[in-house]
């Protein structure tokens, strides 16, 4: 599957790793906030979202290193979506 079938598929669940600062400047609706710095104490709530589960921040760089972690952490379906704004041109 393609990023673009990732994020429109059904079940997908999109995750924004940005600061809450950035998300409330904007973000894709719908879209769960969880700042890179909180990704690994609460990796039990990434556990418990429905999959694919798509990472994104501004550019990609921190979605990148979070769906780096959540991978050795065993989440196997987990993609970095990139910048937010990419991810939002893609959803349908």
């Amino acid at each position: 599957m393609d990023l673009h079938e990732l994020i429109n598929h059904p079940e997908a669940s999109i995750v924004d790793v940005r600061t809450p600062g950035e998300f409330n400047e904007g973000h894709l609706e719908g879209t769960v906030n969880i700042p890179l710095d909180q990704v690994e104490e609460r990796l039990d709530e990434f556990r418990k979202f429905s999959t694919p589960l798509i990472l994104c921040c501004r550019s990609g760089m921190r979605s990148g290193r979070a769906t780096e972690f959540l991978k050795a952490q065993g989440l196997s379906d987990v993609h970095n979506g990139g910048g937010w704004t990419d991810v939002r041109l893609l959803k349908q």
